[in-house]
């Protein structure tokens, strides 16, 4: 089973080089904690909705300093398009105050002191590892989850995590943070949640998800 999946992995890989052949992170960033920020609030949104916040936020608030005096109140009239905008308000002011008081103003570069952040987990973490410090990482979201059961690769109730584990076993290390970026980008733009792209798509013939569907 592990030698069929590995030729299916490099089928994929193969057209995921044709498809994506230049991937890269979507979301808007100027320096290390807008990054860090603009991962956090893209949280069960999109990319372009948090694209359109940030853009005004961190223009209005251009600084850590700026960003740590400014009110609750404030931030949430700027983000609240994107919705869970309490909390992630909360996130940003706490992101903040932790990055001045106890990093120097400087994002970590080490999963342990990233998910000592509010709001970030093991794949905001890997997320920031990969795009700031170019350390190999699979971050694992919806689209990475949705392509990874619908190929086979994985079994339809694995866990984040097991994904995780499971990629990285199949995909050469120096491939994964491309791997990642690709897998997001194949999952948001052709095998999407409704209405995937399936009779253009040239994995068919190895998809499980269109062997049911067909």
């Amino acid at each position: 089973m592990i030698g069929w999946k590995i030729v299916l992995i490099k089928e994929l890989e193969a057209y995921l080089n044709e498809l994506v052949p230049n991937p890269r992170c979507e979301l808007n960033y100027g320096n290390d904690y807008e990054f860090l920020i603009a991962v956090v609030l893209s949280a069960q949104t999109t990319d372009k909705s948090v694209n359109k916040v940030t853009s005004i936020l961190f223009s209005k608030y251009d600084t850590l300093e700026k960003l740590n005096n400014v009110s609750i109140e404030d931030i949430i009239d700027i983000i609240r398009p994107i919705g869970t905008f309490n909390r992630k308000s909360i996130y940003i002011k706490e992101i903040v105050k932790k990055l001045i008081e106890e990093y120097n103003s400087k994002v970590p570069n080490n999963r342990e002191s990233l998910e000592s952040f509010p709001g970030v987990g093991r794949k905001v973490a890997n997320v920031v590892l990969s795009e700031l410090y170019k350390i190999p990482t699979i971050a694992v979201d919806t689209h990475v989850t949705r392509v990874s059961i619908r190929l086979k690769l994985v079994p339809k109730n694995a866990n984040v995590l097991e994904i995780e584990k499971k990629l990285m076993k199949l995909v050469d290390k120096n491939n994964w943070s491309k791997f990642h970026h690709q897998m997001v980008l194949f999952g948001r733009y052709y095998c999407k949640a409704s209405k995937p792209e399936c009779s253009t798509c040239n994995l068919k013939n190895i998809c499980n998800y269109y062997k049911k569907k067909a």
